[in-house]
């Protein structure tokens, strides 16, 4: 009985000393604020950044259509002048030039002032970025020319405008009216004579 009691508040003390199995939860650290702020920043930086970009993408394309509407802005009313200019060139080409050198003083004076209006009017149209084109001799082009025929012609090359029958008109960089043109293509190659046989007894020599 002795050895058992002297033995069991042995064993309670060997139990204190080693302790619970388990370690106690260590407290959490707390965040950095220097860190925390610093993070912050560079996120305010780059939503800061990204916003002037789109703000900037956005006064180019700003600009960019209010330059376009003072260009083109007139396109359609510009298509309506033409008819009106192409009616005065028509009425001009249609005075032969006996007319213009036989005719009487009202005459001439008439003429004279249907080629100043068309040029006044050629010159409206200029200043506000419409401009007349006649492609005579150039090479077709189908996003300028609107090709109306073929036609063989020897003073200008295949492929090129030999003929225009109406002028093309251009608004900015943009074209307003293509231009109606005849385009060259290369003439027909002459046959060439059948060979003539000089000594028509050879073939009969036995």
């Amino acid at each position: 009985m002795t050895d058992e009691s002297t033995r069991q508040p042995a064993d309670i003390g060997a139990q204190i000393a080693d302790g619970p199995s388990e370690t106690a939860p260590q407290p959490k650290a707390e965040p950095d604020p220097v860190e925390a702020a610093q993070r912050e920043a560079a996120e305010y930086k780059d939503k800061l950044l990204r916003t002037l970009a789109e703000m900037e993408n956005l006064r180019r394309r700003t600009e960019r259509e209010v330059a376009d509407s003072r260009a083109y802005g007139i396109t359609s009313f510009a298509r309506d002048v033409l008819a009106v200019a192409d009616n005065m060139h028509r009425a001009l080409e249609a005075i032969g030039p006996e007319l213009r050198e036989q005719g009487d003083a009202k005459v001439k004076s008439l003429i004279e002032g249907v080629e100043l209006t068309e040029r006044e009017l050629l010159k409206s149209l200029e200043k506000n970025g419409v401009r007349k084109f006649s492609p005579q001799g150039e090479k077709f082009d189908p996003n300028l020319h609107q090709a109306m025929y073929e036609v063989p012609n020897a003073d200008v090359p295949p492929g090129h405008v030999a003929h225009v029958m109406q002028s093309g008109y251009m608004i900015g960089e943009r074209v307003l009216r293509p231009a109606l043109v005849g385009v060259a293509k290369a003439a027909p190659k002459a046959r060439q004579p059948a060979a003539v046989n000089d000594n028509p007894d050879s073939g009969n020599a036995a």
